[in-house]
């Protein structure tokens, strides 16, 4: 029988977590605060032993296990955050735990399940590899599987983050913001606020590129997707839970999406109001939340002076990605424009052109010589609001020049801006591809080495950002007889691509 929201009321409030998990911080943050209108509570549990909610639910499952189910061992398949909590309650409980981590984990997760004693073995791409090898593994060692999300236990034990929420905030609460990956947060969430405080909204949020939970709501089924984008990767999972959908779907109130650069920019907010570093599926709620404020201004009803809480789920940062998230969060806050503007090729052109655009900030300018046409300048420029860059475009045409937008263009933000070089005439007749592939010792050679060897490449850009995606420029030269093994390249490699061949800012700068 399926149980309902107040059966997990009952599962809740009798879950054994605070034998090893803290009662964490609800906090304000004031400055994001006053830039919303609204009074946006963060729920630190990034600051949780292990940084993490995840050791809530693995310690409500575990500790319900019978000593002699213990003494066996268990296993869990996680992308880093559940796999230290179940590290650290294997130790705790004195039992052996096998963890199934993918390899693109970052090492500071890895690092800190061994740290807890866990023994781990790295195995696939995303979690779903990961967990039909701990499957495997479970059934050839006689181990118990903890799962991440979808179990009653480990729901339950999540859901004592809201307990917590509606006992320190016992006043108006306009909507709690979740990230969502396999589902255990928001379905424990939702069900435990919607038994007591039905009125309060609870929203779920997702990477746009990882939107399991989003896709299944709508088919009404669970929906297993090709593949995850791997920046937020404690939420990086191809299939959501049985379980966790059907509790979301009776509690959840919406799902919003956020894009790359809008988490970037939600870590830069609450680095600003905590000091503190979040991982991106951390920073998803709070990006939710300010997505959500936004959405309503430009709906026309703007949102004023509510209390909203965003649970800040997670801290295991690689600290070699802040040079990334750093780069893109003013794109996220849309505080620079990235515009590609036209001017005469001849002496004094760059000198009018920086004076039309004054006194304002320049974070970035690239030029050069052409043989023949107009120069085309790729120019990045501070703005103070949304929408300036779009006036900025209009300026400039009173002016006398061309320029085009390219702030939201995902050739030009990854490589264009760190490529500029001109066009060249050996390039006529090659392809432009972006790819996307799982970051780790030897990627980009193996990469590499899957082309067949007479297949010219006339353009490459590869920038390691400390990320978990390695992201490839390539331009290439396929010859005619060769287009059905180009495609088998392409289609059976296990990296997402996109031709960029005819993208407007390749045509007029490379």
């Amino acid at each position: 029988m399926d149980q309902t929201a107040f059966d997990y009321l009952k599962r809740i409030l009798t879950a054994r977590v605070y034998e090893i998990a803290e009662e964490t911080a609800l906090t304000p943050a004031p400055a994001l605060s006053a830039r919303l209108g609204n009074t946006l509570h963060l729920k630190r549990e990034d600051t949780q032993s292990v940084f993490s909610f995840k050791l809530r639910g693995a310690y409500n499952k575990m500790a319900a296990l019978p000593r002699a189910q213990l003494d066996q061992g268990v296993i869990c398949a996680s992308a880093g955050n559940h796999a230290q909590g179940v590290a650290l309650c294997a130790a705790k409980l004195g039992c052996r735990a096998v963890v199934v981590m993918p390899t693109t984990t970052p090492p500071v997760k890895v690092d800190g399940v061994r740290a807890h004693g866990a023994e781990v073995v790295l195995h696939g791409d995303s979690f779903s590899d990961a967990y039909a090898h701990a499957l495997a593994l479970e059934r050839a060692q006689g181990l118990t599987f903890v799962h991440p999300f979808d179990d009653p236990d480990v729901i339950a034990g999540q859901g004592t983050v809201a307990m917590e929420i509606l006992r320190q905030h016992p006043g108006p609460i306009h909507a709690i913001f979740c990230a969502i990956g396999g589902g255990g947060l928001i379905a424990g969430v939702s069900a435990y606020v919607k038994a007591l405080r039905p009125d309060i909204r609870v929203i779920g949020v997702q990477a746009a590129d990882s939107d399991a939970m989003r896709r299944s709501i709508e088919a009404g089924e669970r929906v297993m997707l090709p593949d995850v984008g791997l920046f937020a990767d404690g939420t990086a999972v191809r299939q959501v839970g049985a379980e966790t959908l059907r509790l979301a779907r009776m509690y959840v109130d919406e799902i919003l999406l956020v894009d790359t650069d809008q988490v970037c920019a939600a870590i830069k907010d609450v680095f600003q109001d905590t000091r503190a570093i979040v991982e991106p599926a951390g920073a998803l709620a709070v990006a939710g939340a300010k997505a959500y404020v936004e959405r309503a201004a430009q709906a026309g009803t703007p949102l004023r002076d509510e209390h909203l809480v965003a649970v800040t789920c997670g801290a295991n940062m690689n600290f070699d990605r802040l040079r990334f998230v750093a780069e893109r969060a003013e794109m996220g806050e849309q505080r620079e424009a990235l515009l590609a503007v036209s001017i005469p090729e001849r002496p004094g052109s760059l000198r009018r052109f920086c004076e039309s655009i004054g006194t304002r900030s320049v974070t970035e300018f690239a030029y050069r010589m052409r043989e023949s046409g107009p120069a085309h300048v790729l120019a990045g420029l501070q703005i103070a609001r949304r929408g300036e860059a779009a006036a900025l475009v209009r300026h400039l045409a009173e002016h006398g020049y061309e320029a085009r937008d390219l702030s939201q263009d995902e050739l030009a933000k990854l490589h264009l801006r760190h490529l500029v070089g001109g066009q060249s005439a050996a390039s006529r007749g090659e392809r432009l591809f972006r790819f996307e592939f799982p970051e780790r010792p030897g990627a980009l050679l193996r990469f590499l080495t899957r082309m067949a060897p007479d297949w010219n490449i006339s353009l490459f850009h590869y920038r390691n950002q400390g990320g978990d995606v390695g992201q490839v420029l390539a331009g290439l030269h396929v010859p005619a007889g060769d287009d059905a093994a180009f495609q088998s390249f392409l289609e059976s490699g296990g990296f997402r691509y996109r031709e960029e061949t005819s993208n407007p800012a390749y045509r007029l700068f490379l």
